[in-house]
């Protein structure tokens, strides 16, 4: 399962429990590398993924072996972890010294535990063609104070996927291409059809798309210090945005109280017109909700005034205790390099971060007989030239959103002023920083 909320749903505790965690852990029950380098002279490398299995059970079996062969000296032992046990898993493995030597992870998580030197320093490890070889974007995304601590693996970039059905009851010839278009487009979906136009979470734990959206509308969330920046006329228009929506019911209550699955039950039982989401969540939508996905089509991602879109990234780190350094590196470029990433990329239905494997005709060329799904793929390609990290990459990502979250949260429920909510969030933050 690689959809973008999967992306997205990674971190499922704030930051103050993370940490709290990881400082407590005394490395019981470790599911680290307990293999060290045999007598023999094998370098044996422990290599964990995110419920990968079983669907690319096959792929991986395939990677390992055509690399082995290739590798005579390195043997590879591939653990899936449940989405929800590898944050608890990695910190324990890391705090415990035991880690497993290559991890498949995300910049949001994975920058949080390398503001802690847990994740080797890539820079004098990685020859600059190499990792000229990657979108420079998309590498710039598992950065942390100058050091690149991962290697960038597998991209989704967010489309709009909407109900033409509900779309033509509602009058409404296109999907909206901004956010105030958006806003007018709620409004009449909600006035015609009595359904609400989308839903977005505002739980501090779940999604970052809020947070992103500030972005988009031209906020800049923290200055070149790290501290707030988003007290500022954009910033108090962002949190406007969101307040207005809910005071006028346009989005519904639990929003504040649910996260992104909500939004993908609602799309697909017709009861919202957009599903904001990776292109290859149509796969899902076909199996889960056949008559949603024959009305459906794609549109671009929705932005703001600076056209900014996102994308989310998957990377794969080495932990800095790892006892076998070399060939975990060996094996986590052979993981992402060209031939392997557009492979990957083909099974999964998800974007490659090479510059060569995206270029491949499978990205650009689409029939005129098309899928959805296949348009999608094409859509997403397009939009990755221009998609950016729109997130500054902070080991404290989650306590910014956890701040700006709770505020807005206040204010669309009518406790604070927008003024206040975002004077507060500001301060909040700025007191982690100290």
């Amino acid at each position: 399962m690689v959809s973008i909320q999967k992306f997205k749903k990674l971190i499922i505790w704030a930051l103050v429990g993370v940490l709290t965690s990881w400082m407590v852990s005394c490395g019981t029950g470790n599911v680290g590398n307990s293999t060290k380098q045999a007598s023999s002279g094998i370098a044996n490398v422990q290599f964990w993924t995110m419920q990968l299995q079983p669907q690319f059970t096959d792929y991986f079996k395939s990677l390992i072996t055509s690399f082995e062969s290739k590798n005579p000296g390195i043997k590879v032992s591939w653990v899936d972890v449940p989405w929800t046990a590898m944050q608890s898993k990695i910190l324990t493995a890391v705090s415990g010294k035991t880690p497993p030597d290559v991890v498949n992870l995300n910049p949001d998580f994975a920058s949080q535990l390398a503001g802690r030197n847990a994740w080797l320093d890539l820079d004098a490890k990685v020859p600059k063609q190499v990792r000229s070889s990657y979108l420079p974007n998309i590498w710039q995304a598992s950065t942390l104070n100058n050091k690149s601590f991962g290697i960038p693996w597998y991209l989704t970039t967010q489309l709009t996927i909407y109900n033409t059905d509900l779309l033509k009851q509602a009058g409404i010839n296109k999907a909206p291409a901004t956010y105030a278009e958006l806003a007018q487009a709620a409004q009449q979906i909600k006035d015609k059809t009595g359904k609400y136009a989308f839903f977005v979470t505002f739980v501090p734990q779940d999604a970052a798309e809020v947070l992103e959206s500030l972005v988009q509308m031209g906020v800049t969330l923290v200055d070149a210090e790290g501290k707030a920046a988003f007290n500022s006329p954009q910033g108090k228009a962002a949190f406007q945005y969101w307040v207005d929506l809910y005071k006028k019911g346009l989005i519904p209550k639990e929003t504040l109280t649910q996260g992104h699955r909500r939004a993908v039950d609602l799309y697909q039982a017709g009861e919202t017109a957009f599903l904001f989401s990776g292109g290859e969540f149509l796969e899902n939508i076909n199996k889960n909700a056949p008559g949603i996905a024959k009305v459906s089509a794609i549109a671009p991602q929705v932005t703001g005034e600076t056209g900014k879109k996102n994308v989310a990234v998957m990377n794969v780190v080495i932990p800095r205790d790892s006892k076998q350094p070399d060939a975990a590196l060996k094996f986590a470029l052979f993981l992402t390099n060209d031939e392997n990433q557009l492979s990957f990329a083909k099974a999964a239905n998800v974007l490659p971060s090479t510059t060569k494997s995206l270029a491949d005709s499978y990205f650009k060329d689409a029939p005129a007989n098309a899928s959805t799904l296949d348009k999608a793929r094409v859509m997403s390609a397009q939009e990755l030239q221009k998609a950016e990290i729109l997130t500054p990459v902070l080991k404290d990502i989650k306590l910014l959103q956890k701040a700006i979250y709770e505020n807005l949260q206040a204010a669309m429920l009518g406790e604070k002023t927008v003024d206040k909510a975002v004077e507060d969030a500001a301060q909040e933050w700025n007191s982690t920083r100290t």
